[in-house]
């Protein structure tokens, strides 16, 4: 379907992952949709491609014992029997999974490589950041900064968490939140799970983070849920609190809710470690998004791609592949 500096990109890959990502839906996509899907697909497999290359140039490659180490970290939450059901679900062998495992280790060694290890945030920026915003840092309301781990009752959709863990219906639901609600008093870091096992699409990826949230906006949420939270004292979480769908009243899933600080209104000074710390992590994020975009672009400038789907697709004017 396309080629990589002579290296061929086949149908049969472009079709594992689009089996992959349509598993479990209930509507399979078709024509027109089936063809953007599968072109997004392929788009990502040459990205892919090129960043491997490159990395094979640094000889940054993920090594075996590299992708056996994180693979039995994954594994580790899942007897044998769970863990090959996930791999059947998800329509993909263990050897697709090693295959992914070790692409996405080899793509962090190559970015942090070429891109975050070489960013550097002065004190002088995040002074200049603060003297220019300032008026971000003066809190009209109290501030409540949360996070949250959210399982859904629901079985179709995409599965947003790094150990691709999907709960099909309120019972897997329920028994779900409760083995993480069992690790959290056992002392496993909160974001931790979140990243791993979190169904919330906005928020698992970055720990369950949501941000700093006014007391105002607390108080349109739901009164367990507002309840549960205005009890909390930085650090702790709630206990388990039922989603509900307020039209129909049945419960769509469950979610807990840690309190990671809460900020007091008024104006936020420069001299807070707190408000430095802000600025720093928000300049390098941005900074990392906007060179890394950069680098993928450079790369493949530098690269021969020739894309035989897409010219397909043109050449049937759009029609159904």
């Amino acid at each position: 379907m396309a080629s990589v500096n002579g290296r061929k990109i086949y149908r049969t890959e472009v079709d594992k992952y689009y089996a992959n990502q349509t598993a479990g839906s209930d509507q399979q996509p078709a024509g027109e949709q089936a063809v953007s899907l599968r072109l997004s697909i392929l788009n990502e497999l040459i990205e892919t491609e090129i960043l491997m290359q490159r990395a094979e140039k640094l000889g940054l490659l993920a090594t075996d014992e590299e992708v056996d180490r994180k693979l039995n970290e994954i594994k580790s939450p899942y007897t044998a029997e769970e863990f090959n059901k996930r791999l059947q679900d998800k329509k993909i062998t263990l050897d697709d999974f090693k295959r992914d495992l070790r692409r996405s280790l080899t793509r962090d060694k190559v970015l942090n490589k070429e891109i975050t290890s070489r960013i550097n945030i002065t004190d002088q920026d995040v002074s200049n950041y603060y003297n220019q915003h300032k008026s971000e840092f003066n809190l009209i309301e109290t501030q409540y900064h949360l996070a949250k781990i959210v399982v859904s009752g629901a079985g179709n959709g995409q599965v947003h968490n790094l150990q691709n863990d999907k709960a099909q219906n309120d019972a897997e639901a329920r028994k779900k939140i409760q083995k993480i609600a069992n690790r959290l008093d056992s002392g496993d870091d909160f974001a931790t799970l979140a990243m791993n096992y979190s169904e919330d699409p906005e928020t698992s990826n970055n720990g369950g983070d949501l941000g700093m949230a006014p007391e105002s906006a607390l108080k349109t949420a739901d009164a367990a849920t507002r309840d549960a939270v205005m009890k909390l004292k930085p650090g702790q979480y709630t206990p388990i609190i039922p989603i509900v769908n307020l039209a129909t009243h049945q419960t769509v899933g469950y979610m807990i809710v840690k309190l990671i600080a809460k900020e007091p209104a008024g104006q936020r000074e420069f001299s807070d470690p707190r408000v430095q710390q802000q600025i720093r992590q928000q300049l390098r994020d941005r900074r990392e998004q906007l060179l890394k975009a950069a680098y993928y672009e450079s790369l493949r400038d530098d690269a021969k791609v020739t894309n035989y789907y897409a010219d397909e697709v043109l050449k049937n004017l759009g029609a159904a592949q």
